[in-house]
């Protein structure tokens, strides 16, 4: 019995079967070593017929290069040839256009230059006209701060509110229709009084007004300030609103409303913005509010007023020269008339004339054609006398 040596998946396995199957191994090793040398033999077969293969192609390839580095050269030498043609060329059109292009920046320069001059003059001008208007801004400032030296006094203040008044009257209404410090019966005498038409009464303009309390106004710089120049404000206008209503308000010689004249249009748009209840006083008290446009609109009313005023008074005066009108007119057309009548009888005259002149040169076409060298017979001289 044989010795067990191991046991494999349950089977035993004893001495013999371990030398048959390292036999076999044996074998299969030796199979395998010579299909790696016979794979090797050819392998290295293989590996020099690729050799000499790749030696002939790289024969080959280094025969294309020579042949292209020739073929390089040759166009490398056409290129440089070309290339200092090109040169040539080019340092020629190069010298042409900078030649061109500094003629260009010279033109430019020059043009530039005169053109410079002439902004410069113009600009010589313009600081002309700006130190001009230099000149004219310091003496309007010097009129403003004198302005606001007349606004600050009472007495000049109310000086340039009549001269203002004034103008506006004066420009507008003839003498006749205005009058300035007309002395009233209560000895009061007004900035101005207007006469209207058919209407004895005259109509006060006061000129005079309290700016004082409108300028605290505007100064003030706290909310307690403002409301005190406000209060201000409302009584000095309202006391001047009383003062009007009790001067110039006279029984069949004043009418019954009055203008009170404010000299400034942004005071006039403070009253009518901020103190509306002073506006309503005022109108109360048959007192109107006006400022310089609102005046001049009133007195163009009033120049419209007198001037159908003046054109009713001249009513007859029209109608009397209408009917001389009338009667030139009848007479210059029984003239043309006349003179009507003689044209046509010179027309016929004229006709008459031109008629006999016809005849005479007839006649004397009948006399041209006349043939005096043979003597004319009975019935051509019958003819004639017949035409005739």
């Amino acid at each position: 019995m044989e010795r067990v040596l191991f046991l494999l998946n349950g089977a035993p396995v004893v001495v013999s079967d371990a030398l048959l199957g390292a036999v076999a191994l044996a074998l299969l090793l030796l199979a395998v070593v010579a299909f790696n040398l016979r794979r090797g033999a050819r392998a290295q077969t293989l590996e020099g017929f690729a050799a000499e293969a790749r030696q002939r192609d790289m024969e080959r390839a280094m025969t294309e290069i020579a042949r292209q580095n020739a073929e390089l050269t040759g166009r490398l030498r056409s290129v440089a040839e070309f290339l200092g043609s090109r040169q040539t060329d080019l340092a020629r059109l190069v010298s042409e256009r900078l030649d061109a292009v500094g003629d260009r920046v010279g033109d430019g320069l020059e043009a530039s230059s005169r053109t410079a001059g002439a902004h410069l003059a113009r600009l010589n001008e313009r600081l002309a006209v700006i130190d001009a208007a230099q000149t004219r801004l310091t003496g309007l400032t010097e009129e403003v701060v004198g302005l606001k030296e007349i606004l600050s006094n009472k007495q000049a203040r109310g000086a340039f509110g009549q001269g203002r008044l004034e103008a506006i009257i004066r420009d507008a209404l003839p003498e006749s229709a205005f009058a300035f410090q007309h002395t009233l019966s209560n000895r009061t005498r007004p900035d101005c009084v207007l006469r209207l038409p058919g209407d004895h009464r005259l109509m006060v303009v006061d000129a005079k007004f309290p700016l004082e309390a409108f300028t605290a106004l505007k100064d003030a710089a706290s909310d307690e300030a403002r409301k005190y120049a406000a209060a201000r404000v409302r009584a000095d206008v309202g006391k001047h609103i009383r003062d009007i209503a009790e001067r110039y308000f006279l029984p069949d010689e004043m009418q019954d409303i009055a203008m009170l004249f404010v000299p400034s249009e942004s005071l006039y748009a403070d009253i009518n913005e901020l103190f509306e209840d002073v506006v309503q006083k005022a109108h109360r008290s048959r007192i109107i509010i006006v400022s310089p446009s609102l005046l001049v609109m009133a007195v163009q009313v009033m120049q419209a007023i007198v001037r159908d005023a003046r054109v009713r008074e001249e009513t007859h005066i029209i109608q009397a020269e209408v009917r001389r009108l009338v009667d030139d007119i009848a007479r210059l057309r029984a003239r043309a008339a006349k003179l009507d009548a003689h044209f046509k009888n010179a027309q016929e005259d004229v006709g008459q004339i031109i008629a006999s002149a016809d005849k005479i040169a007839k006649c004397g076409e009948r006399i041209e054609q006349m043939d005096f060298a043979e003597a004319p017979d009975a019935a051509a001289v019958v003819k004639m006398k017949a035409a005739e």
